[in-house]
C-alpha cells in the first residue's frame, strides 16, 4: 500500500474491471437509487442487457428494496457475483488509481478520480472532525436495508461521490493535459442517454502528485486560506452522493471488527470502499436547489410559526436570508437579517419540521421552480422556493454547521449520476 496516502484517509485500490470480452454499454448501468419513481427506465434497461454480463446483475434498484421478495433479489446478487468472479469475468488493476472523463447530457464533461478511502477515517456524525464527512444527515433506518444487500457480497460497485474543495485545481486537473501518458482502460457510450465515459490508469509519477497535491489540501495554511480558520480538524472529503451507501459501507465494517484485534480488523478488506473523488470547483459540477412544498397547511399558521421562530424576520427581499412562500397563485418574499446558520434552508427547515410535528401535514422536497410554484399553489398547500447554494459554501457550512439540512442540493440529473463500472473485492 502506498505510504504516501496513509495521512489522506484515501489510497488507491486493487480494482476489478470486465474483461476485454465484455460488452460495456450492457455492463454499466446507472446508480441504483435513481429513477426509483420509473419502473419502465429500469424494465429498458433489463431488455438491453438481457443475458450478457452486466452490473446490473450486482446491484439492487432501489426501486425494489421494499418488494417482498428482495431477499429473492438479494440472493441473486450474491450468487452473480460469485458467478462472475468465478467465470473470471473481471481482471485486476493491481494498486491503482483511475482517472475518467464523463461526457454529461449538458455536454459538458466532468473529471473525476477512483480510489479508495479508509472507512476509520470516516464518520457521519454531525460535528465530526474526520478527514471524511457526511454533506447532510444521516438517516439511521435508511442503513439496515442496504446493508442486507452488502453484509454477504463478495463485491462491492460504487456509486459514492466524494468531493474535495481544490479551487487553484491542484489534484484532479492536472491529470486532463497528461491524459496521453496513461493507459486507456475503456472508452465507450453509456445506455440510456447516460453520455459518454473514457477510463485512464495512472502512471505510478500521477499516484505520487495526486497523494502531494491531496496533502496540500489537508494543510493548516489551506484551512486558513479557505476558511478563515487555524488549528482545526481538516475537512478533506465531503459526500457528494451516496451518502447512505457509504454509511452502510462503515456499518458492515463495524460489524466486522467486532471481537477482532486491531491487527486482524485493520487488515480487513472491508475497511475500504470504492469512491469516485470530484473536485467541487470542476465546471461540469452544477448544484441545484431542493425546494419544499408543504401539503395540509395552514398557511396563515405557519407564517405565524415562522415569525415566532424569527421575530425580528420582515416580508420582502434583503439582506440575510431570502426565502420564496408560494400560496394561492402568489408569491412573497420574508426575509430573516440574521440567521443563525449558514443556509437559507437550515433557517426554513426548522420550522417546517416543528410546524409538521405540532400540526400534522406533510412536506416533499421537489426538483424545478415551475413544479413548486405549481404544487403550492394549489389549496391547503405552500410551496418554498430556496435559492442555489454556491459551491464554495458546502465545506464552509459542513465545518460550521456539522451538517447540511437533509436535501439542500442536487448535483445534476438522474442520468448523468455515477454508472457502475469498477467493482473491488471486499472479502478475502
Amino acid at each position: 500500500m502506498n505510504e504516501k496516502f496513509s495521512k489522506l484517509g484515501f489510497y488507491p485500490a486493487d480494482i476489478l474491471l470486465p474483461n476485454k470480452d465484455v460488452d460495456m454499454e450492457k455492463w454499466a448501468v446507472v446508480a441504483c437509487d435513481q429513477f426509483t419513481s420509473e419502473p419502465e427506465y429500469w424494465e429498458r434497461v433489463e431488455k438491453t442487457v438481457g443475458d450478457a454480463p452486466s452490473t446490473l446483475r450486482l446491484i439492487l434498484p432501489e426501486a425494489n428494496l421494499k418488494a417482498p421478495n428482495v431477499d429473492e433479489f438479494i440472493a441473486d446478487i450474491n450468487a452473480s457475483m460469485e458467478k462472475y468472479l468465478k467465470e473470471n469475468i473481471f481482471e485486476t488493476l493491481k494498486d491503482s488509481l483511475i482517472y475518467i472523463e464523463r461526457g454529461q447530457s449538458d455536454g459538458k464533461i466532468r473529471h473525476g478520480l477512483i480510489g479508495m478511502v479508509d472507512l476509520d477515517q470516516y464518520d457521519f456524525t454531525p460535528g465530526s472532525g474526520a478527514l471524511i464527512r457526511a454533506t447532510e444527515g444521516t438517516v439511521l433506518d435508511r442503513i439496515p436495508p442496504r446493508a442486507r444487500v452488502r453484509r454477504n457480497a463478495p463485491i462491492e460497485l460504487p456509486h459514492v461521490m466524494l468531493l474535495i474543495d481544490d479551487p487553484e485545481k491542484t489534484v484532479i486537473e492536472p491529470l486532463t493535459a497528461a491524459s496521453g501518458e496513461m493507459e486507456t482502460l475503456y472508452d465507450f457510450d453509456l445506455m440510456q442517454n447516460g453520455g459518454h465515459i473514457r477510463g485512464y490508469k495512472l502512471t505510478d509519477r500521477q499516484v505520487d502528485a495526486v497523494a502531494d497535491a491531496l496533502e496540500g489540501l489537508t494543510s493548516d495554511e489551506a484551512m486558513q486560506k479557505k476558511y478563515g480558520v487555524s488549528g482545526v480538524a481538516p475537512l478533506l472529503f465531503a459526500v457528494g452522493d451516496g451518502n447512505h451507501s457509504l454509511a452502510t459501507a462503515k456499518a458492515c465494517y463495524e460489524e466486522q471488527k467486532k471481537g477482532k484485534t486491531p491487527q486482524e480488523y485493520l487488515a480487513l478488506p472491508s475497511r475500504f470502499a470504492l469512491v469516485e473523488v470530484v473536485n467541487n470547483h470542476d465546471d461540469a459540477l452544477q448544484f441545484e436547489p431542493i425546494h419544499r412544498v408543504l401539503f395540509g397547511v395552514d398557511h396563515e399558521k405557519f407564517m405565524n410559526a415562522f415569525r415566532a421562530a424569527y421575530p425580528n424576520a420582515y416580508e420582502g427581499q434583503g439582506n440575510g436570508h431570502t426565502i420564496e412562500f408560494v400560496w394561492n397563485g402568489e408569491s412573497h418574499f420574508i426575509t430573516v437579517p440574521d440567521p443563525k446558520v449558514q443556509l437559507a434552508v437550515g433557517t426554513l427547515q426548522g420550522v417546517i419540521d416543528q410546524y409538521l410535528k405540532d400540526n400534522g401535514g406533510e412536506v416533499d422536497y421537489i426538483h424545478g421552480d415551475d413544479v413548486t410554484r405549481e404544487l403550492g399553489s394549489k389549496p391547503g398547500n405552500m410551496g418554498f422556493l430556496l435559492p442555489a447554494m454556491g459551491k464554495e459554501q458546502l465545506f464552509k457550512t459542513v465545518m460550521a454547521d456539522g451538517v447540511l439540512p437533509r436535501k439542500t442540493f442536487s448535483m445534476g440529473h438522474a442520468q448523468d449520476k455515477r454508472y457502475y463500472i469498477e467493482a473491488r473485492k471486499i472479502v478475502k
